[in-house]
């Protein structure tokens, strides 16, 4: 039998798919702590429809006609409470008003007249169901049974040249029993550091006809499509953090929580002061012009062709002893700056090598493949590559623009990332290999170096302020030596972490116990104080070796962390010893909000550390610690400043650092 809809039935299902087309689009971008117990309201649109038979309405009275079909929209209202004791499993209840009132499609009587029968079916119901997020975040489905407990039965039918005829349904089930299922997507609405945790949820969902049987006479039978919000508030309990482990036999920090702000101090493990690290420093495949200019930028180093003749890429791969003086992120742009030599060195020693350069510019494509010429040119010219393995290309924008659609609050900076040449081939011997399939690819090939980081991942003490950057307007630190007397002073900061080296702490001395001080101001203007401590030593041991990996995203929010796994898995993670300690940091660049930038930070670094957990355990890897955080766009802990295009593309990025066990 074809079922011909009505307008509003249309509507509902129409409705209905945008509520979960938009709970699929919030599910891939929330991700929040939850509380296990949540309370809250809800308010809903019912979208009822009738079908089978009502004519005889109770023992007074039968209409003329038979009524079959009918629908309205009528309003629902609930009380209700959720258990959510992990990411994915938990329950539902609802106690709710609900209201299946409607009216039938209008029929005729034998005198020719129409006829219309509206209803005012009302219930109590009951609806405990299964709650489960399949993919562990903000999107759930729930389904399960629902027990309603009649409160309204009246009607209304109305005949033309009739009188109006009200009353009460006769043989109205008390009790019905059906099912429901629908789904929901969790919208945070409060901070993530607060107690109280808030969430707007918009949901829909459909209530099955089966058992939903309004008399116990004739076949009248209900459906409801339901689409509505719920507001739901949960209390996260405070807990005590874990302790840190400090490397050396002295005393262990002590945690202090207080009612908003809870403060701690991570010891680190200070030196050793001429550790070497191995680093594999991925290139960047872009070289970037000035806005006005096609011609390739001065900071790019271009070299003569008897220059180019005896350059190799060795050269730079091996830094020497005096290089090892000057900053990190110096020598990385000093290896990124020789970019084109060492793609023309690369496809000297790979004749069967080939490359696409696209140039883009935001004015016009002409202009972009211009910029790409200037390129090949170098190429060609200097290192004497065959103008048939460089294919040239013109846009207007890269394929992952920076200035996105509807403009950015950055529009300069996008803009001037947009403006560049892309390096991509097809050749193995060129790329690096991170698993993303077939087909041109951007990752190329990375360059190793030996490092001395002035300031290594692992020799900073950390203050953690949870919660200050929602409740301090400032905050900051002072550091007594407990066996000197001697005090430091830091700060002031606005986030919830700061870090300062430990041996600046220690200074010139071996060890040290420290007690750590945190005075604060709240925005409502009182001040807060809180105590912790932390214990110090210089550990030599100058023959340790670490290890560096750095990873690249792209301005697109989409380019996951998975695209990286194969990488990941094959080469970093065999490196990983037992009982290593691996430090992950995840870095954005300027450009969108502050709080957008965190939130991706920490995803990206905690995805990489999902992916090298999987990893370990699959190779059996015992004893592997890891510290990961998310510092976002804080200028401060960045790898690299932003005020040029490319020192915002390399701020993008997930550094893993492996540290071995002493």
């Amino acid at each position: 039998m074809i079922h011909i809809y009505t307008a509003k039935q249309k509507f509902a299902f129409i409705l209905l798919a945008l509520v979960l087309t938009s709970v699929t689009t919030f599910a891939q971008v929330v991700t929040r702590p939850h509380p296990v117990w949540w309370f809250g309201e809800s308010g809903a649109a019912n979208f009822n429809f009738y079908e089978g038979t009502t004519q005889t309405l109770n023992e007074g009275f039968s209409t003329p006609t038979a009524f079959h079909k009918g629908n309205d929209v009528r309003p629902y209202a609930s009380l209700l409470v959720e258990y959510r004791p992990g990411r994915v499993w938990g329950g539902m209840l609802n106690v709710a008003f609900d209201n299946r009132g409607g009216s039938f499609d209008q029929v005729t009587a034998p005198c020719n007249c129409p006829a219309n029968l509206s209803t005012n079916l009302s219930y109590i119901a009951i609806e405990p169901s299964l709650r489960v997020a399949p993919f562990g975040n903000a999107f759930y489905l729930f389904a399960g049974p629902t027990l309603s407990f009649n409160i309204a039965k009246s009607y209304l039918y109305t005949q033309d040249k009739q009188v109006d005829r009200r009353g009460q349904f006769s043989d109205i089930n008390t009790t019905v029993f059906s099912g429901q299922a629908g789904a929901g997507v969790d919208i945070p609405l409060s901070a993530r550091t607060n107690n109280t945790q808030v969430t707007l949820s918009p949901f829909a969902s459909f209530q099955t006809n089966l058992g939903h049987d309004p008399r116990s006479v004739e076949s009248w039978a209900v459906s409801t499509v339901r689409v509505g919000l719920a507001l739901k508030l949960g209390t996260v309990k405070k807990f005590i953090a874990p302790v840190p482990v400090v490397v050396a036999p002295l005393p262990v920090p002590v945690t202090i929580i207080d009612k908003d702000v809870q403060f701690s101090v991570r010891a680190p493990k200070i030196g050793p002061p001429d550790r070497r690290v191995k680093e594999i420093f991925p290139l960047r495949n872009s070289v970037f012009f000035n806005t006005g200019s096609t011609s390739i930028p001065e900071r790019y180093v271009q070299l003569s062709n008897s220059q180019a003749a005896t350059f190799k890429e060795a050269q730079i791969q091996q830094g020497q002893p005096m290089d090892l003086n000057s900053g990190r992120s110096a020598r990385q742009l000093s290896v990124y700056y020789n970019i084109l030599n060492i793609m023309g060195d690369r496809m000297r020693s790979n004749p069967q090598s080939a490359i696409i350069l696209t140039g883009s510019s935001y004015k016009d494509p002409g202009q972009g493949k211009v910029l790409a010429e200037n390129v090949k040119q170098y190429l060609v010219n200097v290192f004497g590559i065959g103008s048939t393995r460089i294919t040239t290309v013109g846009k207007d924008k890269p394929d992952i623009p920076s200035e996105k659609k509807g403009g950015s609050m950055d529009i300069a900076l996008a803009r001037e990332g947009d403006r560049r040449v892309d390096i991509e081939s097809y050749s193995p011997s060129l790329l690096m290999e991170v698993g993303q399939g077939q087909g041109t690819s951007s990752f190329l090939k990375p360059v190793q170096m030996t490092t001395a980081p002035e300031d290594p991942m692992d020799s900073r003490v950390v203050f953690n302020a949870v919660g200050a950057s929602e409740l301090l307007s400032s905050w900051a630190v002072q550091v007594t030596d407990e066996q000197r007397g001697g005090v430091q002073k830091y700060g002031p900061y606005t986030g919830d972490q700061a870090s300062v080296p430990g041996k600046t702490i220690l200074g010139n001395n071996t060890q040290g116990n420290y007690k750590v001080v945190m005075t604060g101001q709240t925005k409502t203007g009182h001040s807060i104080e809180k105590e912790s401590s932390v214990s110090l030593m210089k550990m030599d041991d100058a023959k340790q070796e670490g290890m560096r990996y750095s990873i690249l995203f792209d301005f697109d929010r989409s380019k996951s962390i998975t695209v990286y796994e194969k990488f990941l898995t094959d080469l970093v993670a065999p490196l990983i010893p037992d009982n290593a300690t691996v430090i992950i940091h995840g870095h954005t660049d300027i450009i969108g909000t502050e709080a957008y930038n965190l939130n991706l930070s920490r995803q990206r670094a905690n995805g990489a550390q999902q992916i090298l957990e999987r990893a370990l355990s699959n190779a059996g890897k015992r004893g592997v610690k890891f510290e990961t955080q998310g510092f976002g766009e804080d200028e401060g802990k960045a790898p690299f400043g932003n005020e040029l295009p490319e020192k915002r593309f390399y701020n993008r990025t997930v550094i893993i650092d492996i540290i071995p066990a002493t």
